[in-house]
């Protein structure tokens, strides 16, 4: 099996960080636009979707700032984040967003990370 690889994506939103943050961090922020049910328990999360569950573990946060989370299933060294900054230039809110895939599924992946997202904004009135 072929290593991974991070890639980053970047999204700006309007809207503060600390309600988008809400979004990234909380599971019922996370039911409204990235699984169908999620529910949280002493750090580690549990996603799904249409009938199956996956469970990812909290492994860092920054209040207002960046939720890092891993799956349990996968690699160690693998994770994906949820990170809020800002433009210096336009003071304009950016949504980063990192996480692994195979070389050839990175453009696949990213779309998937599009649709989300785009129903996140779309929850945000974006």
């Amino acid at each position: 099996m072929s290593k991974k690889q991070l890639f980053t994506l970047e999204y700006p939103v309007r809207c503060s960080p600390s309600i988008l943050y809400e979004f990234l961090s909380s599971p019922a922020g996370l039911q409204e636009w990235f699984a169908d049910k999620v529910d949280e328990r002493d750090g580690v999360f549990s996603f799904s979707w249409n009938g199956s569950t996956d469970q990812a573990e909290v492994l860092e946060t920054g209040e207002d700032h960046f939720i890092r989370f891993h799956w349990l299933h996968a690699p160690k060294e693998e994770y994906f984040e949820f990170r809020i900054e800002k433009s210096e230039v336009t003071n304009q809110t950016i949504l980063v967003i990192k996480d692994f895939a195979e070389k050839a599924e990175i453009k696949d992946q990213s779309q998937l990370w599009g649709y989300q997202v785009k129903d996140l904004f779309h929850r945000l009135g974006n």
